[in-house]
């Protein structure tokens, strides 16, 4: 287990790197996020050379997409009124949002045929429950003061 997660934070370190420099979480997170997975996941050593490169380019190409997102500007949550808007620019809006969500969801699918394609389906379905539930977990920790409490 210690090999692993030692392999696992090596094929990190750029993601950490890049992190730092624009992502849109946290360092602390993305380092919760990582042991979680780990812990859940059970890898083998060969699972995690497999595993952790595959994630690091799905963070890698989805935190490119939210930043071209948001430095678009298109978001119901920089537009102040609604009222104030033309028809045409309420469209646009609500289109240009599920374009992204779009361009989203096909990333997540391209990824998930890559870790297919490479690990077993329990292995992928793993994954999937662990970032389900690690959402609830990192909740539950903010509710509770930050996710360095337990």
């Amino acid at each position: 287990m210690k090999n692993i997660i030692i392999i696992a934070f090596l094929f990190l370190l750029p993601f950490f790197a890049s992190a730092q420099r624009g992502g849109h979480r946290s360092p602390e997170i993305e380092a919760f996020k990582i042991s979680y997975l780990t812990e859940k996941m059970d890898l083998s050593e060969d699972e995690a050379k497999i595993f952790w490169p595959i994630y690091n380019e799905f963070q890698k190409e989805q935190t490119a997409l939210n930043k071209e997102r948001n430095q678009n500007m298109i978001s119901f949550r920089k537009i102040p009124e609604i009222e104030n808007l033309s028809d045409t620019e309420v469209q646009t809006l609500i289109m240009n949002e599920l374009n992204f969500k779009q361009r989203s969801l096909a990333i997540e699918k391209k990824y998930y045929y890559k870790l297919k394609s490479n690990l077993p389906i329990k292995v992928i379905g793993k994954y999937y429950r662990a970032q389900e539930t690690f959402k609830r977990e990192l909740l539950s920790r903010y509710k509770k003061g930050g996710p360095e409490r337990n």
